[in-house]
């Protein structure tokens, strides 16, 4: 595994030299960045479910208000750095549960507002137990427009291997969602389970839609180190066998395929705070990728508050890209969307993609993965599943052990890549 993701790095990167990131707490450099995005991690969980990766921890009130005083003083001590309002595309709020602090959503966005100005629409997660009026309409007024509900499978026989306590309400949550309009509603299934079939999955795609989503994300069983869950991996061919029947099956169904891993049967949905070409993050684990840096603050959520009540940056590792590393990974997560816009990349980095990768785009050809079109590349079917399985190597050889080592250290001195 870390085999095939270092030689693709050497040979990507045209450099032996790895991912190196270092404990400093500079500046962002964002005054000047482009199309840049926004998120927010709040970190709690009324229970903590044995496969998930993300950053958090069991929810008390008290600890939450005292994380959400800490994040809205994160947003000032970034925020006032700039000379004039920033125009940013979009804000996501992510976690753990971030329905948990509904009753501060309002607040953040208002504090977010005092520096930027949003032009794309405002996201957030949601366990299916927040889905009631009450809490959708306070989301509503304080600014969001789309929503994504972590259902994970319809299903008991999966819910009950992912340790989900109950089934979702489909009739109650179906009532409520006509009640209260979003632009997009986004609904998050897990593939690859065990014994999972692609019926299984085409099933809870149509009670989605039937119920009131306009988009759905498919992710995949990623099984991390660290995480507690004892699931079985399924194997590769498995796997690539039901990604294909899935996505056959949505083009039969005329859903529109926005990215990889989602579908929506609206030429409107979209939910994704991964496809941006920079953004900005705020909270404990929230990562910034900007022109010429990655950065990640902490993981733990006492350390987190204890720094910016500092009224320092609660930045835990960064990496200052080379031109290379940037252009590397401006290109894996924009394929993440399906289309490699040859336009978009000169305007981004003053460098036409032919110059930079035209053999790897030539043997990418022959291999079927991609096809030229007028402006761009758009990947094939094949190249989608390529794509998701290189994709499921990165994250354990790259993001497994980044997640790993900042679950352990507040401040690790080096993280090294190769």
């Amino acid at each position: 595994m870390n085999v095939l993701t270092s030689l693709a790095r050497i040979w990507l990167l045209r450099s032996f030299k790895p991912f190196t990131f270092t404990q400093h707490k500079k500046v962002l450099h964002i005054e000047k960045t482009p199309e840049l995005g926004l998120y927010v991690h709040i970190p709690f969980c009324r229970s903590i479910c044995s496969f998930c990766p993300n950053c958090k921890e069991k929810y008390t009130t008290s600890k939450c208000n005292e994380y959400i005083d800490a994040l809205l003083q994160e947003i000032e001590l970034v925020g006032s750095q700039l000379k004039h309002k920033k125009k940013v595309t979009s804000l996501y709020f992510g976690g753990g549960t971030p329905a948990l602090a509904t009753d501060r959503i309002k607040e953040i966005i208002e504090k977010i507002k005092t520096y930027f100005i949003i032009t794309e629409g405002i996201g957030i997660e949601l366990h299916p137990n927040d889905i009631s009026e009450k809490t959708l309409l306070l989301l509503k007024e304080a600014g969001i427009t789309k929503i994504s509900i972590g259902i994970q499978s319809f299903q008991n026989k999966f819910l009950n291997l992912l340790g989900r306590a109950s089934n979702p309400n489909i009739k109650e949550i179906t009532k409520i969602l006509k009640k209260v309009n979003f632009e997009t509603v986004s609904m998050d299934f897990i593939f690859a389970l065990p014994n999972q079939t692609s019926e299984d999955i085409e099933k809870d795609i149509e009670i989605a839609f039937s119920s009131g989503a306009n988009h759905v994300a498919l992710y995949p069983f990623i099984h991390f180190s660290f995480a507690t869950s004892k699931i079985h991996v399924m194997s590769k061919k498995e796997k690539h066998i039901l990604l294909d029947q899935l996505t056959l099956y949505c083009h039969k169904k005329g859903y529109r395929r926005d990215s990889i891993w989602t579908f929506s049967n609206s030429t409107t949905a979209h939910y994704s705070s991964m496809t941006r070409d920079n953004f900005l993050g705020f909270g404990c684990s929230a990562t910034s990728l900007l022109m010429d840096q990655f950065k990640i603050n902490t993981f733990s959520v006492d350390a987190y508050c204890k720094t910016v009540k500092q009224m320092l940056l609660p930045t835990s590792l960064t990496l200052e890209f080379t031109k290379r590393q940037r252009m590397l990974y401006y290109l894996f997560w924009n394929a993440y969307t399906m289309y490699i816009d040859s336009q978009k990349f000169y305007k981004f980095f003053g460098v036409p993609l032919k110059r930079v990768y035209g053999l790897e785009l030539w043997i990418a050809r022959q291999l079927h993965f991609i096809q030229k079109e007028k402006n761009g590349y758009k990947m094939t079917l094949k190249g989608a599943f390529y794509y998701h399985y290189y994709e499921n190597y990165y994250t354990l050889a790259y993001i497994d052990k980044m997640w790993g080592t900042l679950r352990q250290e507040a401040w690790p001195k080096e993280l090294v890549l190769k």
